[in-house]
């Protein structure tokens, strides 16, 4: 899988530009916080802007899976989001799940959306915080998480990509402002840029192993 990372200038910026040629090339186009911006449900049901449209021509375009962080606003109550959309048909919107200090609307349900790719799973900004995210994700089936991030201030992020990884034996993407990177289930960063837009392949292996507990616990007699 061919996964392109922007991690600088909007969605209709690399639409209209001369990067469009390359995202052709990509199977799976992550944009970060700067992709979309703010979107009004109401504006979009109405019309009156056109954004959720955006990104799903540019995947029917490029004929790929395009993601992209944004703010979400219904009708006054805002929520960090990202938009997924397919070969031309949106697929759904993620929220973030939890609200830090209240600064913000919080979500109510994580997604797995079903693509060509594989299953996808998404952590949305802040929740990447929070590990029974990437955990509840893995136990539901799917194969690989992508981030859309706000800004990388330290190396938290790349710990917790890698222990997400390896903890949960799937690939964890994430594209924030001005920096993207990927681990893998070996708990590496295999790739981390500060390019935009980037390219990089992913060979994603599926490995099972059995994992045996002994705990002590009384169950009723089964008779």
């Amino acid at each position: 899988m061919r996964i392109g990372f922007v991690s600088r200038g909007t969605l209709r910026a690399f639409k209209e530009g001369n990067a469009p040629c390359d995202g052709e090339r990509a199977d799976l186009l992550l944009f970060g916080f700067d992709g979309v911006g703010e979107v009004s449900y109401e504006k979009e049901l109405k019309g009156e802007s056109d954004f959720f449209a955006d990104v799903a021509l540019l995947s029917k375009s490029g004929k790929n899976v395009v993601i992209s962080g944004c703010i979400t606003d219904t009708r006054g109550i805002k929520r960090k989001s990202a938009v997924v959309a397919e070969k031309g048909k949106l697929l759904g919107v993620s929220d973030m799940l939890h609200a830090l200090d209240g600064d913000i609307g919080c979500g109510a349900a994580l997604k797995i959306y079903d693509t060509e790719q594989g299953k996808m799973g998404v952590v949305v900004a802040e929740d990447l915080f929070f590990a029974e995210n990437a955990e509840a994700l893995s136990r539901c089936g799917c194969d690989f998480i992508v981030c859309p991030f706000g800004r990388v201030t330290d190396g938290l992020q790349s710990v917790l990509l890698r222990a997400y990884a390896f903890r949960c034996g799937l690939p964890v993407l994430l594209c924030a402002q001005g920096y993207c990177m990927l681990a893998e289930p070996t708990g590496e960063l295999v790739f981390a840029s500060p390019k935009s837009p980037v390219f990089f392949e992913l060979k994603n292996r599926k490995e099972y192993h059995l994992v045996e507990t002994r705990k002590r616990v009384c169950f009723p007699s089964q008779r």
